[in-house]
């Protein structure tokens, strides 16, 4: 039981797939019927190209727009948690490097994301009138002003 001034959090898990500019919509105005207050991207590339069209709507309609990889947090959505996409290319290289100069890839290992990174978009923030903690920007990696 929530004291008082507290909110109470109900969760629903709502899903939508679209696969191009007209699902895109479709999957806005399912939102929009649902009342969702926030949505979580995937980082497919769908997303990524609509990445505007997607933290344009969240602004206009206040929904919080959270994403896996920093570009959503940079086209405009209130921030993005996930691994860092620079360092997963390094080990890529890596990796590479290894197999040209002759290791044998069923030897070499299987790695695992350790390098997270946090973007909060401070401007989104303010427009959707949000209080960031100063706990929380501390930790961030970037901050969009």
């Amino acid at each position: 039981m929530p004291k008082q001034g507290q909110r109470s959090w109900a969760w629903r898990r709502l899903r939508f797939t679209a696969r191009n500019a007209n699902e895109m919509e479709t999957a806005f105005q399912q939102l929009l019927s649902a009342k969702a207050q926030a949505l979580i991207t995937a980082s497919d590339p769908i997303v990524l190209d609509r990445r505007e069209q997607i933290a344009s709507f969240a602004l206009r309609h206040k929904v919080l727009a959270i994403g896996f990889v920093q570009q959503i947090a940079l086209a405009g959505g209130l921030l993005s948690y996930g691994p860092s996409i620079s360092w997963m290319y390094r080990q890529a290289g890596d990796y590479v490097g290894q197999l040209l100069k002759g290791s044998n890839p069923a030897e070499m290992p299987v790695l695992q994301t350790t390098r997270f990174e946090l973007v909060i978009n401070m401007k989104t923030a303010k427009a959707l009138g949000l209080t960031v903690p100063p706990s929380l920007l501390a930790r961030a990696d970037e901050v969009i002003e």
